[in-house]
């Protein structure tokens, strides 16, 4: 068996933007991502300190503004206007969930596309589903950090059978079309599809991303096949854990990646990587 370690691959992306970040630096510019909380959810908390962190130890600026859970929508994206207006500032992150009194496709529309580091923006995603990749290096940061990990640990994927389950804006649909731009057969699977562990037991290549702890056994697999397990979940006894049942599985498939360590550490890094294109973009390099 295969373990695909994403923390491993994170690292050596890490390294690889180090010298674009130097570039930058030589000619006076660092990058700089508008990090946006509102309110105090913990998940939330860990996630936005996780991608500060991961700033610091590349030297580019993670810019934090931490709102109040009352903050109106009005206040909010009167805050995401100015940072569009900023120059210094060339990506922007508003981390979802918002408080439910603010709509949250509003949020997503009121981000400039061009420092929409997460690939939310209408005008971002209809760009990736017309295969106009190159507009300004942005792409979906857990969907791209899912096939940066096959691609990096050698698995093909022309001509392959992949199968998602599930079926969300930010990791299922985004994930199908860039699977498609590798010339893979993808099937989507979700709560309406009948014969699931049938159809996924057939897949050369099978993404979990339902958010339902352990849910995915061996009757689901099959020799051949590699997992990249997007879910992030606690099992019932409170330890994280992926949609994927990992000791039950892990010995009847070719390759698999874990929770934690995989999934995780490529989504942070991706949006780094879609920071430092964009900078490149905005400042014509």
């Amino acid at each position: 068996m295969l373990l695909i370690n994403g923390k491993e691959i994170s690292e050596k992306i890490c390294g690889e933007l180090n010298h674009k970040i130097d570039f930058l630096k030589n000619k006076g510019i660092i990058p700089t991502i508008a990090l946006i909380q509102v309110g105090d959810n913990p998940a939330s908390a860990v996630y936005v300190r996780n991608k500060i962190r991961l700033c610091d130890k590349l030297g580019i600026v993670g810019q934090l503004h931490h709102l109040e859970e009352s903050t109106s929508e009005a206040d909010l994206i009167a805050l995401i206007n100015r940072l569009n207006d900023d120059d210094k500032v060339n990506g922007i992150l508003v981390q979802l969930p918002v408080p439910k009194h603010i709509d949250e496709n509003k949020v997503i529309d009121a981000i400039s596309p061009n420092k929409d580091v997460d690939c939310f923006h209408a005008k971002n995603v209809g760009l990736l589903w017309t295969a106009k990749r190159d507009f300004n290096g942005i792409l979906p940061c857990t969907p791209y950090g899912v096939i940066q990990m096959l691609k990096r640990s050698n698995i093909e994927l022309k001509g392959k059978n992949v199968v998602i389950i599930g079926r969300s804006n930010i990791v299922g649909k985004p994930l199908a079309s860039l699977f498609l731009l590798e010339n893979a057969t993808v099937t989507v699977c979700h709560s309406g599809t009948q014969n699931l562990a049938q159809i996924c037991a057939k897949a050369d290549v099978l993404v979990p991303c339902i958010g339902k702890a352990k849910f995915v056994t061996k009757e689901f697999t099959n020799p051949y096949q590699v997992i990249i397990d997007v879910g992030i979940n606690r099992d019932e006894n409170g330890k994280l854990c992926g949609d994927v049942d990992f000791e039950n599985v892990k010995d009847s498939v070719y390759a698999i990646s874990p929770v934690p360590g995989g999934v995780g550490p490529m989504t942070i890094i991706m949006l780094l990587n879609n920071l430092i294109n964009v900078t490149y973009a905005q400042n014509n390099l």
